[in-house]
């Protein structure tokens, strides 16, 4: 049975038939091949005819000889229905060079709809962003929402919880129960991610740096980092490695998507700061494999989860700095100001007090949350909501 993807599906939707190209990115097997196909049983079923439909993965090998853009133009151009509206599906787009001059040739055609899978960001880079520019739009796929995944077990909120966290997000998961078996789909996945989308693709030799850069980044989810602090961790922990090939290493993991940076954000001076960072990972379950799970870090994943959630709410999201005090996170959508507070529980006067005083000292009147596990009524203290995150994340 297929998970739901209903907000992916509206996505879609609304930009069905719509003069741009439609671009599915996100981590390996996170669900984008499948949210396609069930976009396209949509069709078959709002009338849309199987002939007016061509979808092609280019990671199947009987799709090797479609790997030059002019042979794929070709193969797509001879079956086009005259007179009709044409969908072309293409997964993982990427593995075809130049494939950026054949999508051009099929968008200029006023009979076609274009949509695209993509595993990495370079999908999306120099050359290819230049010519497709205004052009298309992307749709960004996650790993299960916690939302998602509780419409699909349908269990108490905090069971579900604590399921999503101590095995992982991967909508395959799913069908696993043994440890074992989710482990080893795990470590499938990481690998692919590294020597396929990363190593490969970026000529990287050194798969041991690249692994010692991976765990840091995981053991330090949630912690300001910066990359000089990376640098003269790994340089005394491990070995010496310049900041320049520290550089080029993240740009790579954030650019297959194992690993989001979230910037920092000057309230005072409405800026970016140039130095420190925090780093989250598209899934949970990468952590465990790498590590297991620590009480001490329960902390940290929540406020992971919270922050993937607010990309997939279409938020652009930072961490805040006001004078010399931090905040979660500050969100922009819209023309709007939205600032979060994260924290396992307040019921503690010590860390309530903590939690407030930054959003305290801000002096403007946009909303302002603090989310905790904490299941009790939702409070307000001067204008400052707090909320059961679990309650939250579960809201449309």
């Amino acid at each position: 049975m297929n998970i739901e993807r209903i907000s992916y599906m509206q996505q879609l939707e609304t930009w069905k038939d719509k003069q741009v190209i439609k671009i599915i990115t996100g981590i390996r097997r996170c669900g984008k091949s499948t949210i396609m196909k069930m976009f396209q049983q949509h069709l078959l079923d709002n009338g849309i005819k199987k002939n007016q439909m061509q979808h092609i993965n280019l990671e199947e090998l009987e799709n090797e000889d479609l790997m030059d853009y002019k042979t794929l133009y070709k193969h797509i151009n001879s079956k086009l229905q005259k007179g009709e509206k044409n969908y072309i599906f293409l997964d993982e787009i990427q593995l075809v060079p130049s494939f950026q001059k054949a999508i051009d040739s099929l968008f200029v055609k006023d009979n076609v709809d274009i949509y695209l899978t993509g595993s990495n960001a370079y999908l999306l880079s120099g050359e290819i962003a230049t010519l497709l520019s205004g052009r298309y739009i992307e749709i960004e796929v996650y790993p299960l929402s916690f939302a998602e995944y509780n419409n699909y077990l349908k269990s108490n909120l905090q069971d579900t919880y604590r399921k999503y966290i101590s095995t992982s997000s991967f909508p395959y998961i799913t069908y696993l129960n043994d440890s074992t078996q989710i482990f080893q789909y795990l470590q499938g996945i990481y690998n692919t991610v590294v020597v396929k989308d990363i190593m490969q693709r970026n000529k990287i030799q050194d798969v041991e740096v690249l692994e010692r850069i991976v765990k840091f980044l995981c053991d330090n989810i949630g912690n300001i980092s910066s990359l000089k602090s990376i640098t003269d961790t790994l340089s005394s922990t491990f070995r010496k490695i310049s900041q320049h090939t520290l550089e080029n290493y993240v740009d790579a993991l954030l650019k297959s998507y194992i690993f989001y940076k979230a910037e920092r954000y000057d309230i005072k001076g409405k800026e970016l700061l140039k130095t420190g960072a925090k780093y989250y990972v598209s899934d949970i379950g990468f952590r465990n494999m790498l590590f297991g799970i620590k009480p001490k870090d329960l902390g940290h994943i929540l406020e992971n989860i919270v922050y993937l959630e607010l990309r997939r709410r279409k938020y652009q999201v930072f961490i805040a700095k006001y004078e010399q005090k931090e905040v979660d996170f500050i969100c922009f959508k819209g023309g709007e100001v939205t600032y979060f507070q994260v924290a396992l529980s307040t019921r503690e006067e010590t860390t309530l007090q903590r939690e407030l005083e930054p959003l305290l000292s801000l002096k403007d009147h946009f909303p302002k949350y603090i989310l905790t596990l904490d299941n009790d009524p939702d409070t307000i203290y001067n204008g400052i909501k707090q909320i059961n995150v679990l309650q939250w994340l579960i809201e449309e």
